[in-house]
């Protein structure tokens, strides 16, 4: 996983409080278009939607991140656990993937991690025993998850609505899918001069009713690839326990640091 695929892991998570993973994405991903349109509820969905996320504090569930490749026919499913925690000073953000899936072999177990703390973004690989920390910031200028995530993927409830609009065509989609009155599903069309066009053609977002927060999240790219991620046993604003984000390197793991380029930095 590079460090590309991994900043768009990062997003969609961050963008993601609670979550039943159901399966079935990709028969349903930007595959036959949204069946009905009303901008009126797009708005009303969208600004509740961020009225939501507003009062997210922490996260805690078990991950579930599926990446279908047709062109390969191939497929991958990571199998883990998450955490997210914000503070009035930073949040912190941490992925323990503990087994891999790779098309139909048996799973294994296949131990990654992901750990970022405002500052810094550590990825540790016991399978290759190799450790890159890649800095995001100054130790003076903390960069939330949230704002990290921008700068790769459109953030959705997290922004302004109209700057969602402005890189997409935003639709409600009449569902189809088992338990579809439990959800709202949003389809983001990417608009031929967005600044996502290079990247991703589409993004659906189902939505909770009852929590008013995203459940699912898949993303189709340019080269057709599809990213899914779903949650079990999810833990929304209860206490996490500040020692989990804390971490230390393997003995005798390689460590490569990957400084701060100039075009990171916030402006």
């Amino acid at each position: 996983m590079n460090k590309r695929t991994l900043i768009r892991l990062l997003v969609i998570l961050v963008t993601t409080a609670n979550a039943c993973w159901a399966g079935g994405c990709a028969k349903n991903l930007a595959s036959s278009g949204p069946e009905r349109t009303d901008a009126n509820s797009v708005d009303t969905v969208l600004r509740n939607l961020r009225e939501r996320t507003a009062k997210l504090k922490s996260f805690e569930g078990r991950i579930e991140y599926l990446i279908i490749q047709p062109l390969f026919e191939s497929q991958s499913l990571r199998k883990g656990v998450l955490y997210y925690q914000k503070s009035d000073e930073r949040s912190k953000l941490r992925i323990n993937f503990e087994t891999l899936k790779q098309d139909d072999e048996d799973e294994e177990k296949y131990i990654q991690q992901y750990i970022f703390d405002g500052v810094w973004l550590t990825e540790i690989d016991y399978q290759i025993e190799q450790v890159k920390r890649y800095q995001q910031a100054e130790p003076n200028e903390l960069v939330d998850a949230f704002e990290l995530a921008r700068r790769n993927f459109p953030i959705i409830g997290f922004g302004e609505t109209e700057d969602l609009k402005k890189e997409f065509d935003i639709e409600l989609v009449g569902e189809q899918l088992d338990k579809a009155k439990d959800f709202i599903h949003l389809h983001l069309r990417v608009k031929p001069d967005s600044v996502y066009k290079d990247d991703y053609t589409a993004i659906d977002c189902w939505i909770d009713k009852k929590l008013g927060l995203p459940a699912r999240i898949a993303a189709k790219s340019t080269e057709e690839d599809i990213y899914q991620i779903g949650f079990l046993n999810a833990k929304v604003n209860e206490r996490i326990d500040k020692k989990v984000f804390d971490f230390e390197i393997p003995k005798g793991f390689g460590e490569e640091i990957i400084p701060l380029k100039k075009s990171n930095k916030r402006k």
